[in-house]
């Protein structure tokens, strides 16, 4: 039978698209299986935002919140003159507006945007403060900064301050939570990219905003993530928690005037979490929302640089202090570390204090010298003192699997053939064994000795003490002041 020029063409149509079309079908289902839709999140962590009260706190949460509070005014002081404030109050001044409110330890005034940014700064410069070691987030730079800024130009109570001061920290931890670690892998630094949550949430709810305006201030908060771990060691690194607090501060302005955003900005496919991290784990932001509380995992350094030193320069003092070694009998130091040690501390020769506090050899080697590791610790005289120069080549730290970020195995081989050894599983300051109260009074007056006098730095504890009991939160700032 004759086939006509149609049918021939039909027929060897389906001849060639026959096989391409099994190798679709293969492939579709090869392909793995769609993600299920995620949660409302933005929306779920608005309204339990706009839910919490300070009556709704547990007593721990708050007094937690409180111990926050006061390590981190303590090194916002104790940073205020700093050469990177310095620096970011001589360019910022021409330009800020009304002055609005203060900076702790100085004597300039600026507007609020511009306030909140530089105790951001201050508070993190010294890399003093506090530490959520599930993140590695700092989180009361951000939230504090921004809603002291805010009490400053509108007074609010102590109690809803206390109160807007957790629900922060709970939403920049808990949206942490969701990416960490992968997102922080990526090289981000996660203070300046969840911190804006925290402080969008905190001014958003002093500020008595909707639900749906609080869903526009944590959107508007997901368009500003700031900072990378590449800016370690540089005025940089404390640029972000400064920047993260104007821009949560920002969005929440923004917001309260009806400025929108999307409503799933931390969730949607190309919102916040799927674009800056291949984890996302929706229920470490949705549960427990109210009953599990990330502020009760914060801790406060004992030492000023990052966490993960920390283990070493404990380990270093209790073998200086209670062993009795003095640095010139050391031959070597050998530290078993974990990656995270030398990826994030590795400066062999670090030049200047801001570089000392990512050298795990200058941490190991100040700390037998001087047997402290303060913020005099991490100064650039004692970077460059000849004889913690000379230790800080005998330290050896080497990667070794099963030594967790949060511990160390130390070995210090003396001259004479002796050895002695530490193994820190959890090292002072940690959340099983967190600083005193005493210990945080302790490290409040060092940080403001010789920027404020002594009866005012008391003054100041007392006021961070007794924070619900304010009637005006912005008291703390007033009492802060240069000349107060």
């Amino acid at each position: 039978m004759s086939m006509n020029r149609r049918s021939l063409i039909g027929a060897a149509g389906l001849a060639l698209t026959t096989p391409a079309l099994h190798g679709a079908q293969a492939a579709e289902a090869s392909k793995p299986a769609a993600k299920p839709a995620p949660p409302p999140v933005t929306k779920i962590l608005a309204q339990w935002i706009l839910g919490s009260s300070y009556d709704s706190l547990p007593e721990n949460v708050r007094r937690e919140g409180v111990r926050s509070f006061l390590n981190w005014v303590g090194v916002a002081i104790g940073g205020s003159h700093h050469e990177t404030v310095d620096v970011a109050v001589s360019a910022l001044q021409p330009f800020s507006g009304p002055p609005q409110a203060g900076l702790f330890g100085r004597t300039e005034r600026f507007d609020i945007m511009n306030a909140a940014f530089l105790n951001g700064v201050a508070s993190h410069i010294f890399d003093f403060d506090d530490t959520h070691l599930k993140t590695i987030i700092h989180p009361a730079g951000p939230v504090a900064s921004a809603i002291l800024a805010y009490a400053s130009m509108k007074p609010v109570s102590g109690k809803d301050f206390l109160d807007a001061l957790v629900v922060g920290i709970e939403a920049e931890c808990r949206i942490g939570n969701s990416v960490y670690p992968n997102h922080y892998d990526a090289g981000w630094h996660i203070t300046g990219t969840c911190g804006p949550f925290g402080a969008a949430a905190a001014v958003g709810k002093l500020m008595g905003l909707t639900e749906q305006q609080m869903v526009y201030a944590l959107g508007l908060a997901a368009s500003q993530p700031v900072g990378l771990r590449e800016s370690f060691g540089s005025m940089n690194k404390s640029f972000n928690p400064g920047r993260a607090a104007a821009n949560g501060l920002f969005a929440a302005i923004l917001a309260a005037k009806g400025y929108t955003s999307s409503d799933g900005m931390i969730e949607a496919k190309r919102g916040w979490a799927n674009t800056i991290s291949t984890k996302q784990d929706w229920s470490e932001i949705t549960d427990g929302l109210g009953t599990r509380y990330e502020s009760l995992l914060n801790t406060y350094k004992p030492f000023a640089c990052g966490i993960v030193m920390h283990p070493t320069i404990d380990a270093a003092i209790q073998i200086r202090d209670e062993d009795h070694v003095k640095p010139e009998d050391i031959k070597r130091v050998d530290l078993k570390v974990h990656p995270l040690v030398l990826e994030l501390t590795g400066k062999t020769a670090p030049k200047t204090g801001l570089e000392g506090k990512f050298s795990i050899y200058h941490a190991a080697a100040v700390a037998f010298v001087e047997g402290a590791g303060g913020e005099k610790q991490f100064s650039d005289r004692a970077v460059n003192d000849p004889q913690v120069v000379a230790l800080r080549q005998k330290v050896l730290p080497v990667v070794t699997p099963g030594i967790d970020a949060a511990q160390v195995d130390m070995t210090v081989t003396l001259n004479d053939g002796r050895t002695f050894h530490r193994f820190i599983e959890h090292a002072i300051g940690s959340v099983e064994k967190p600083m005193s109260d005493a210990q945080l009074e302790a490290k409040f007056t060092d940080l403001a000795s010789g920027v404020l006098p002594d009866a005012q730095t008391k003054r100041v504890m007392q006021l961070c003490w007794s924070l619900p009991e304010l009637k005006d939160a912005g008291e703390v700032m007033r009492a802060g002041v240069q000349g107060a």
